[in-house]
């Protein structure tokens, strides 16, 4: 049984990784960005493209929650998988133009940046 010290410790210890910090905040942004989109993409590409980078963060901290190193592994895996869904969506959205080019380029660095952190992460594990 989980004592509500060790769940508190769970929690700060996925906090302290960069690659969550990074992946949170791309979520964050694409959600922020996702409200200019049109109203009548509220179920098709908005919800896709949220779903994907919300699913970056939430996986890590899935997989940080398990137990061994090879669940989060698995996790972390998953989270690439959301990474790459969530690179097309924006490039998807981008030529549809529902993103402006700056918004784009901020997105798209966020991403990369969340990427090469979550490589290196996996990687350790």
């Amino acid at each position: 049984m989980i004592t509500s010290t060790q769940e508190h410790n769970t929690m700060k210890g996925y906090k302290k990784l960069k690659v969550w910090q990074k992946a949170d905040d791309l979520a964050c942004k694409v959600y922020l960005k996702t409200k200019e989109f049109p109203r009548d993409e509220i179920y098709g590409v908005t919800s896709q493209l949220r779903r994907a980078a919300l699913s970056i963060p939430t996986n890590i901290v899935e997989g940080m929650g398990r137990q061994g190193k090879n669940e989060l592994r698995n996790f972390v895996n998953i989270a690439l998988g959301s990474l790459a869904e969530t690179e097309y969506l924006l490039d998807f959205c981008n030529r549809l133009n529902y993103i402006n080019e700056k918004s784009y380029i901020e997105l798209e660095d966020l991403r990369k940046e969340t990427g090469a952190l979550l490589w290196n992460f996996y990687k350790t594990l």
